[in-house]
């Protein structure tokens, strides 16, 4: 397919790449490109509302996601609410797979979806450029599934997603699973199962309170600690050594080496340390961090006439302002200026 958008020619200073002030390289770019959504999880939505957020055109977010791999953005990863409803999503995709970082190398693109649609877009994506994708998936029986997505029908939808996207060469392919205790936390064994079934790596999730309505607790989380004890009863685990610092996911193979498991765990065991992410939110905020209080309006500036040095400028100052660390569990906590669905996965 012929480029319909103009060239992405993404330059920088040596000097001029993202670091915040307690010295994290950011070169992992988060982008929301729609807070709409197919499904009502429990843990996410309250059921009641649709999106809040205006979407950007394709061309402002290319413009966007350009400057930022201009000051050392690698990876970049495709969000919503479900990024698969957003019209233009492949072309959007084959032009950010023509960029390429500051040393050269081709972006790392992926995407986090609920799998819904996947099944007929996994093979045009990888044909696209994708690298690779994340499916959240939270049981693997249908009720389960059902009953947290409060779809009928999106269990079936989902695994023929699965399938359709490790057919399509969209590797390694991931599932995510948010865990809450007396919903889902059932399933662990199962998935570890499944894991090995279907040749994916299966993510446990520590619930973070990010949900539209007032369900999270302390008592509500599955801690890292229980998931691998409770996995190592069925089959022993081994854990492997992070691929590179600031990588979220504790991973564990099994004994005999076939299939991996991740666990997230920003509750219990809280990785903000060597955190290397940014989020572009659908309307073009910038989020330092998923708790932020503060947005930054990026896009607001885009609108004003202001040119790339500009704005350049801009995400440097903002970038630099990176909180410390998320505050979940403590004496004051405040729930972030908006939910999960209207951030960004």
């Amino acid at each position: 397919m012929a480029a319909v958008f103009p060239t992405l020619c993404p330059t920088a200073t040596p000097d001029a790449r993202l670091t915040d002030s307690h010295g994290r390289v950011i070169h992992d770019l988060r982008v929301s490109i729609t807070d709409r959504c197919n499904y009502k999880c429990v843990y996410c939505r309250t059921g009641e509302g649709g999106a809040l957020y205006p979407e950007l055109s394709i061309e402002e977010y290319l413009r966007l996601i350009g400057l930022f791999v201009g000051l050392g953005i690698t990876k970049v990863r495709l969000t919503g609410g479900e990024p698969l409803l957003r019209r233009g999503l492949v072309e959007l995709v084959e032009e950010l797979a023509r960029l390429h970082t500051l040393s050269g190398e081709p972006l790392d693109l992926a995407l986090t979806t609920n799998g819904h649609l996947l099944g007929s877009l996994a093979a045009p994506l990888k044909a696209a450029g994708l690298n690779r994708v994340t499916v959240s998936m939270d049981a693997v029986d249908a009720p389960t599934f059902e009953r947290i997505t409060r779809v009928p029908g999106s269990f079936q939808n989902v695994l023929g997603g699965i399938r359709a996207a490790r057919a399509a060469g969209l590797t390694p392919l991931k599932i995510n699973c948010v865990l809450l205790r007396g919903f889902n936390d059932g399933q662990i064994e199962s998935f570890a199962l499944f894991a090995r079934q279907e040749d994916v790596v299966v993510r446990f999730i520590e619930f973070m309170p990010l949900e539209e309505g007032r369900l999270w607790s302390p008592q509500i989380v599955v801690p890292l600690t229980e998931i691998v004890e409770r996995i190592g009863r069925v089959l022993p685990l081994v854990e492997l050594p992070p691929r590179e610092p600031s990588e979220t996911a504790r991973r564990y193979t099994f004994a005999d080496g076939a299939g991996e498991i991740g666990i997230i765990a920003p509750v219990s065991q809280a990785f903000c340390g060597a955190c290397s992410r940014v989020r572009l939110t659908s309307d073009g905020k910038i989020r330092t961090c998923l708790f932020s209080q503060v947005e930054h309006d990026l896009y607001g500036r885009l609108r004003t006439g202001v040119d790339d040095a500009e704005l350049r400028a801009y995400i440097l100052r903002t970038v630099q302002g990176k909180e410390a660390r998320h505050h979940i569990g403590e004496p004051g906590f405040l729930k972030p200026s908006r939910s999960m669905v209207h951030i960004g996965g």
